[in-house]
């Protein structure tokens, strides 16, 4: 069992010394590698199914069907742009399933994995901040998926293309391995490269930044945006760089729109409350205006009229 990194009491700022850190990190790096390795384990019993679904739009796209190799090459591949998946080796099969089925666990277990990354974030930030990280988990999956599936779809288009500069007379064989190695990477790139608009949202929601800023940026965005998908994208060909480059330039435009609504929004409670946004460490403004006191109102003694002798005088009691 892992040991818990929180004592039983906590601090309320969410403070813990450094050993405390390191185990936390440990902690929540354990639980996400075993959520893969558990769907990775699942995964193996089906690769043969999964393979097949992420070869099939490739074959779709660039395959021959019917045709044979010694088809092709009697008439000198004329006609023909297709490629075949081949496996080579004796231990490639084993190989190819342990890479299917670990790209299957990663995307999966995709919930699990980005939670433990919120929780570990979570008790360093402020109580009204830690309601972002569920925001964050909720839009992260379906944007981390959104991402792997627009790489799954793009790569047939690229191969295509490709494929399409093969000269007369040869023959594509494409190593099953290495079209894995690359769908997987893609994956991995597409899916964390949809995550950088929501990361902005968050640290306008945060107060970090404000959409003007990061409205200011956009010719720097746009450049960096285009140069990160020519260098993170595996398949190194102009298709895909733009691929991953335009959905990632709309998205960023869409978070610069959420944060300048945002900014609208603040700007009109902070107006209405001097007090809003303040964290739980900040105290409120105090107005410190000097005002006249006014003097107390005289009242007419009173009388209880009972036999203790008690007399009431403005508002209290006092024993004569």
């Amino acid at each position: 069992m892992l040991k818990s990194a929180r004592k039983k009491e906590k601090d309320p700022e969410g403070r813990m010394p450094l050993a405390e850190h390191l185990r936390e990190l440990r902690n929540r790096l354990l639980k996400s590698v075993l959520a893969i390795c558990v769907v990775t384990i699942v995964a193996m019993f089906y690769y043969k199914d999964i393979a097949q679904f992420l070869m099939q739009p490739v074959l779709d796209a660039v395959g021959c069907g019917g045709v044979s190799l010694s088809d092709l090459s009697g008439n000198g591949g004329k006609g023909h742009d297709c490629a075949y998946f081949t496996v080579n080796g004796l231990l490639s099969p084993f190989t190819i399933m342990l890479k299917v089925a670990f790209t299957t666990g990663l995307v999966v277990a995709t919930p699990i994995w980005l939670y433990q990354l919120w929780a570990f974030l979570a008790p360093g930030l402020h109580r009204n901040e830690k309601k972002y990280g569920l925001f964050f988990v909720g839009l992260g999956v379906p944007l981390f998926v959104c991402g792997a599936y627009f790489a799954y779809m793009i790569l047939p288009t690229s191969a295509k293309v490709l494929l399409g500069f093969t000269p007369e007379g040869a023959n594509n064989l494409l190593p099953l391995d290495d079209f894995l190695d690359l769908l997987a990477r893609m994956i991995v790139v597409f899916g964390l490269a949809f995550e950088l608009p929501l990361l902005l949202i968050l640290l306008n929601f945060t107060g970090v930044l404000t959409g003007r800023r990061m409205l200011s940026w956009w010719r720097a965005m746009i450049m960096g945006i285009t140069v990160f998908g020519a260098i993170a994208t595996p398949s190194t060909d102009p298709i895909g760089m733009f691929a991953l480059a335009g959905p990632v330039v709309v998205l960023y435009f869409g978070a610069v729109g959420v944060s300048l609504a945002n900014d609208r929004r603040k700007a009109r409670r902070r107006a209405a409350d001097p007090d809003f946004g303040l964290s739980d460490d900040e105290a409120s403004a105090l107005d410190l205006t000097p005002e006249a006191v006014a003097a107390p109102s005289a009242r007419p003694e009173l009388t209880d009229g009972d036999d203790s002798g008690t007399t009431r005088r403005n508002g209290y009691d006092d024993v004569t």
